[in-house]
């Protein structure tokens, strides 16, 4: 229990320390979604009221937090997680008058345009957002002078040529850390030029998160210590590139641009609303 406590105690994230951290185990779907929330959250100025759409949000624990850190409403949508469960974990943390689970799809979302004060996601961007039209899409949503911000797994370095031996050779247990999904893991500078070529956003600001892979192995072996590991552990390949390429970004910008009829709907095809 020691070795779990002080794999958890993290100075670099003081509002997650006042969480259980068997509740972050309990309920995570990879990296520890907490601590990343916090992160993204020191650079959006979310105020008490304001209206947040947590995008892909899993097990709603970042919902929770920005509920109970900053008195937000918040829409907890997600499209594998039942709002079934996330609600009954909502309403254990006693915020079931600030949040709000939906199961929703990325590319069709059930909101008027202008709803949200800030559209946040945390380790789940990755997998719908690469795509060049999608910001396009998702700010049609945030009313203007509105934030979009992400926190995701990341490359700290291009990989040209071969993905490097030590992310696909499998480790003791089995587990091959890169995975097609990791394609989807992106630069800084990347999420930089793709979001400040949308046309939409202003103020566009991506930084890595320091000594980001030790804290995803911390969290690794504190999963693997417990038993509480959702998925197959990743501490040694992660150890093993101790941060050349893999960590953490987060990106985060201002929405300034009025909305003109946006006819990119990659889930339903063309369409354009009327009233």
């Amino acid at each position: 229990m020691k070795k779990i406590e002080k794999l958890m105690k993290k100075a670099e994230f003081p509002r997650s320390q006042k969480y259980d951290f068997n509740w972050m185990m309990d309920f995570q779907m990879g990296p520890n979604a907490v601590w990343l929330v916090e992160w993204l959250c020191e650079g959006v100025r979310l105020k008490k009221g304001m209206r947040v759409l947590d995008l892909g949000c899993g097990r709603a624990m970042t919902s929770i937090f920005m509920a109970k850190e900053f008195g937000v409403q918040v829409w907890a949508a997600d499209l594998w997680m039942s709002p079934d469960g996330n609600y009954k974990r909502v309403c254990e943390a006693g915020v079931e008058k600030l949040v709000y689970p939906i199961k929703a799809e990325a590319h069709n979302l059930p909101f008027a345009a202008g709803f949200f004060d800030a559209v946040i996601s945390i380790d789940s961007y990755q997998y719908f957002g690469t795509d060049q039209l999608y910001m396009n899409y998702i700010s049609r949503f945030i009313k203007n002078g509105g934030t979009v911000g992400i926190a995701v797994p990341a490359l700290m370095k291009e990989i040209t040529g071969d993905v490097p031996a030590h992310l696909l050779k499998p480790q003791k247990n089995k587990k091959v850390f890169w995975e097609n999904e990791c394609f989807s893991f992106k630069t800084a500078a990347y999420w930089k030029r793709l979001w400040e070529t949308s046309g939409v956003l202003s103020d566009v600001n991506v930084l890595s998160l320091k000594n980001g892979w030790k804290h995803w192995r911390d969290f690794e072996k504190a999963l693997e210590l417990s038993g509480k590991s959702f998925f197959p552990s990743d501490a040694e390949a992660l150890e093993k590139d101790a941060g050349e390429y893999i960590g953490f970004i987060k990106a985060v910008a201002v929405k300034e641009n009025e909305d003109s009829y946006n006819l990119y709907d990659p889930g339903l095809g063309a369409s354009v609303g009327l009233d």
